[in-house]
């Protein structure tokens, strides 16, 4: 790796994030230099002071969205004045291979973040609110605790008498988790004005039901984080992923599956239910079915299709107009 991470006007700091430490890389007129920290409110502290002593010139910050270990760094780092660009993790793997690097390690990925943050100067990633952070994190919980459940209930269908009575019990401690956490998302939504308004101009939607715009809402769907509803789309991995080559080649599209699971998870039973309950969905669907796409793929289209939707009403202000969907 002979390229160097020294841009006039800024350095680049390549972070590669794990549960328990950040091994961190840049490049000082041509010379590389590495440090490793604990991924904690102290070492986050300490990686700056070594900045601070490193260089006057303006640091940019390249980490990758890897699980939630990056969020404590990116948040700290950008509150500090830092500017911090979250990329995913796909496109600095693939930078990683156009740049012909050989080996895997923490080290060698913290370089190739600090060259993709060189090279491609990514955008600045745009720190959540406060409320948007708890809502995050009480979203989480949510689907945590239902997967929670799902797997209890399925448990009591073959266990053994001995345990039922543990199993019933922890079922209802889970239901009534869900519904205090429930409970505490919509406080949420309710004592921020932003997101109050955001859930009214989302429920507009036929098939957007107040458990999916709450993880829409959680992941800072705004103008601020994405200027088009497609990179919106592709943040969520509902963009479709072509494969053609020459004049043989022809695979059938397929979601790209390279964004957030949650989102996607979040999306799918609303687009079952607005292909098949609702008019304006089920005028997409015929329209799709009657160009002769399968059944997946129209599911998928709706997914995208909510996506797109529920990203126009935020940036425009305005609610759904089923008159553009031909109802």
């Amino acid at each position: 790796m002979t390229e160097t991470a020294f841009c006039e006007g800024f350095c680049s700091l390549g972070i590669d994030v794990a549960k328990a430490k950040l091994d961190c890389a840049i490049s000082m007129q041509g010379k590389w230099r590495h440090k490793v920290f604990p991924n904690n409110a102290q070492g986050f502290e300490s990686l700056l002071n070594w900045l601070r002593a490193l260089t006057d010139t303006p640091v940019r910050v390249c980490l990758e969205a890897t699980s939630t270990y990056w969020e404590g760094v990116a948040q700290w780092l950008s509150d500090a004045g830092l500017h911090v660009s979250v990329i995913n993790p796909a496109l600095a793997k693939a930078h990683g291979q156009a740049l012909g690097l050989r080996s895997k390690s923490d080290k060698v990925d913290a370089k190739a973040l600090s060259l993709y943050g060189t090279q491609m100067q990514p955008r600045p990633w745009v720190a959540p609110s406060l409320a948007e952070r708890r809502l995050r994190a009480l979203v989480l919980r949510y689907q945590s605790l239902m997967d929670m459940q799902s797997q209890e209930r399925n448990r009591t269908e073959t266990a053994r008498t001995d345990v039922l009575p543990s199993l019933q019990a922890h079922l209802q401690w889970l239901a009534d988790e869900i519904k205090r956490i429930e409970a505490q998302i919509r406080q949420t939504l309710d004592d921020d004005s932003d997101l109050t308004s955001k859930r009214e101009l989302l429920q507009s939607i036929p098939g957007i039901g107040e458990k999916t715009l709450a993880v829409l809402l959680a992941y800072g769907m705004t103008d601020e984080r994405f200027t088009h509803a497609r990179q919106f789309v592709a943040f969520a991995g509902l963009s479709p992923r072509i494969h053609e080559s020459g004049s043989s080649v022809r695979g059938r599209p397929r979601m790209s599956k390279v964004g957030h699971t949650a989102l996607r998870r979040a999306l799918y039973m609303p687009a079952m239910v607005t292909l098949y309950r609702t008019d304006w969905g089920r005028l997409f669907r015929q329209r799709l079915a009657a160009n002769g796409k399968a059944p997946k793929l129209i599911i998928g289209a709706m997914m995208r299709k909510l996506a797109q939707l529920a990203f126009g009403v935020l940036k425009s202000g305005k609610p759904f107009n089923s008159a553009l969907h031909g109802v």
